[in-house]
């Protein structure tokens, strides 16, 4: 990890590769790579990715049909958001 953030990239050069990322992009995406490094063994991380990510769709379609969202499902919805941004799907 670099600079004693949760990402293995310095989070200012983040945000100047990927503009369309705001703080709380930032801050989501910082939170759940954090936790997804912890898992010590790669199966267990690309499950644990893998669990995030559907989490973030469900909970990104319960928002929108007006649902409020509890913290760990809005976290997961804000980390897919971030990700989306840096693969370029939403401006």
């Amino acid at each position: 990890m670099t600079g004693g953030h949760g990402l293995p990239v310095d989070p200012a050069r983040l945000r100047a590769q990927f503009p369309a990322l705001t703080d709380t992009d930032v801050a989501a995406y910082e939170e759940v790579t954090a936790r997804i490094l912890a898992e010590r063994r790669p199966d267990a991380r690309a499950a644990l990715t893998r669990q995030l990510v559907a989490q973030g769709r469900r909970a990104r379609e319960r928002a929108a049909a007006g649902e409020r969202l509890p913290d760990d499902d809005s976290l997961a919805a804000r980390y897919l958001a971030a990700v989306e941004k840096m693969q370029g799907r939403i401006e």
